[in-house]
């Protein structure tokens, strides 16, 4: 089992979530739950423990996100081919993926922890260059993988059954 599948399984990604996921909508602001953590987590400087609110706050977005959005009408858009390629990618070791999309995904996750590495210092010290960086870096890598995701997913989705099942976006 991948590490992706095992983070999925811990958030409850159902077959319906994922598709609710794949709404542009719910995947563009999902890139304000890393912020809305950093903060979070920041406020600790002016809030005390009380900052257990905001973290919690944040923590619910993260879970509530992929959940509150109706399917998509459709999987035209950058960011909907971008999550379906993340569930491709997931499934990699049930069906493997090309060889030339095995390397790019790693190296990317990889930066974006270096990123977090950045703000986990920054926020800890409460210094805002280390944080800006680490977060910059962060999603550099992230963005450029679901742009990985993307071309994944336009080479995977008629891969098998289940995958072409995933194209169907209508309102049921």
């Amino acid at each position: 089992m991948t590490i992706e599948r095992t983070i999925a399984q811990i958030f409850r990604m159902d077959d319906e979530t994922w598709l609710r996921h794949a709404n542009p909508w719910s995947g563009m602001l999902r890139l304000t739950a890393f912020p809305a953590l950093i903060i979070a987590f920041w406020s600790r400087l002016w809030l005390g423990w009380w900052a257990v609110i905001p973290v919690i706050i944040a923590l619910l977005w993260i879970w509530f996100n992929p959940r509150i959005f109706q399917k998509p009408q459709s999987l035209d858009h950058w960011m909907s081919r971008g999550v379906l390629g993340e569930r491709v990618w997931l499934n990699r070791d049930a069906v493997p993926v090309p060889v030339y999309h095995r390397t790019a995904p790693d190296i990317l996750s990889a930066v974006s922890a270096i990123g977090l590495l950045f703000v986990i210092w920054g926020v800890l010290v409460f210094d805002p260059w280390p944080t800006l960086f680490g977060a910059v870096l962060a999603y550099m890598g992230k963005l450029w993988f679901v742009d990985r995701m993307v071309w994944l997913w336009n080479d995977m989705q008629n891969a098998t059954p289940e995958y072409q099942g995933w194209r169907i976006c209508k309102e049921d």
